[in-house]
């Protein structure tokens, strides 16, 4: 080969190799400048990879819990295994009256026009049955029993009435009246399944935690009237069927609403109600209110006007008042707004104390 061909052969040769071995720098540099430059949002990337992992592994890991749980909840005895055909009647009788009380016994009833209009089914939810829905579970396995608020052991009988008188805010009915012996045949019958003194699995409502602070009826209103209002109206009125007879969502307060000697007007009672019952469709599994807002939602609807009850024969034992019954006398120091309100966790340590 010439020598200024192979010269030029050889020149060009070394500009490749300077031309790759600046590229390859440049690569290098850029490379460390980005590595550099996104190492927090690299280090943050699998972070949260590995964050959502655990928060997919815990979820999965929760809902295989409550389906472990609820597969224990109570179930009612099955009305279509009745035998006696004149027992299935009573009993098929007795869940009507449960789910259409008003139809029956309300301003425009067709028995009698003892009530408000409210159905039973308002407050014990499909018809006694659903968990933690104020059900019925342990009423048959549990009665008769002593109860603080009467002083007295109570049967079934008196049991229905309380909630004739309170919740309805109506008149009793009598022991040989047809509706009373069917609501109790139906009480007893879907309990049957509970041995006696044996308490059933999410009977009745659920206890929530006390609050470290009192429960909050400003902050009640605000989640009331995004949460509530469409189904149970701003002024708390309810929204009455067609027919005119019952209402499709009932009244929480006013003059058609449950009196002030209903269990629910205790704030414990009703904050354990709605957080697995409401806004319409939330249950256990798949709650849609916090703790803290089924409080604050219960503090802003028993703050509001409703029918009052004579409680002067209620809790003659004063010491045996929950820590959230509203009314005075007390056997503690303690106000009539702590004890609607709370904070209660006070109450309740007092109480512990001097009990001890």
């Amino acid at each position: 080969m010439i020598p200024e061909k192979q010269n030029i052969v050889q020149f060009k040769s070394l500009v490749k190799r300077l031309i790759y071995l600046f590229m390859t720098i440049m690569f290098l540099v850029m490379g460390l400048f980005l590595v550099v430059f996104f190492n927090s949002s690299i280090t943050s990337w699998f972070q949260n990879s590995d964050s959502n992992l655990d928060s997919l592994y815990i979820d999965a890991k929760k809902k295989v819990m409550v389906q472990n749980e609820t597969a224990k909840f109570w179930k009612p005895a099955d009305i279509n295994l009745i035998a006696d055909a004149s027992l299935k009647q009573e009993v098929e009788y007795g869940k009507d009256l449960i789910m259409h009380t008003a139809k029956y016994l309300g301003p425009n009833g067709s028995v009698k026009q003892i009530t408000n209009g409210m159905n039973c089914n308002n407050c014990h939810l499909d018809a006694g049955t659903k968990p933690w829905g104020n059900n019925y579970g342990s009423v048959y396995s549990m009665y008769p029993k002593m109860r603080a608020r009467s002083g007295q052991v109570e049967n079934l009988y008196k049991r229905v009435n309380d909630c004739m008188e309170r919740s309805l805010n109506g008149l009793p009915l009598t022991k040989d009246d047809r509706e009373m012996k069917a609501m109790i045949a139906y009480i007893e019958y879907i309990g049957s399944n509970v041995p006696k003194g044996k308490e059933a699995n999410a009977a009745g409502i659920y206890d929530l935690e006390y609050l470290d602070r009192a429960a909050d009826p400003a902050k009640g209103k605000a989640l009331y009237d995004a949460k509530c209002a469409s189904c149970h109206q701003v002024n708390g009125e309810g929204i009455l069927a067609a027919d005119k007879k019952e209402y499709t969502y009932p009244p929480l307060w006013g003059k058609n609403s449950y009196n002030s000697g209903a269990g629910l007007f205790r704030i414990s009672r009703f904050a354990g109600y709605i957080k697995y019952n409401m806004p319409l469709g939330a249950t256990y599994e798949n709650p849609q209110l916090s703790d803290e807002e089924s409080w604050d939602i219960a503090a802003y609807v028993e703050s509001l006007d409703r029918p009052s009850k004579d409680l002067s024969q209620d809790w003659p034992d004063i010491s045996k008042k929950p820590v959230d019954h509203p009314f005075g006398p007390f056997s503690d120091s303690f106000t009539e707004i702590q004890h609607k309100f709370g904070p209660f966790k006070l109450i309740k340590e007092a109480k512990k104390k001097k009990e001890n």
